[in-house]
């Protein structure tokens, strides 16, 4: 018996679309200003969510609508200490 041979194309993977040069990415610098003891649970999870855990702390996050909604409810407990475009 003649047996056919199977062989089993895989596809060509998808090119990754291309990335922005890493020094071309958009970021925030934040810091946490004020202390989270006296707001409210939506708030502090917030300032969580930023990845602020203590007073003074600096964090540098990327630059997207969704950090920026979140600095927006948190704004009078941080400044923005510095962006790049």
């Amino acid at each position: 018996m003649a047996t056919k041979s199977t062989e089993t194309k895989k596809k060509a993977p998808v090119e990754a679309k291309a990335k922005k040069a890493a020094g071309a990415k958009r970021t925030i610098t934040i810091k946490l200003a004020k202390g989270t003891i006296a707001c409210n649970p939506n708030q502090r999870a917030c300032v969580n969510g930023l990845g602020l855990k203590r007073r003074e702390q600096v964090v540098t996050l990327e630059n997207t609508s969704a950090v920026r909604g979140m600095i927006k409810k948190v704004l009078h407990l941080v400044e923005i200490v510095g962006e790049t475009r």
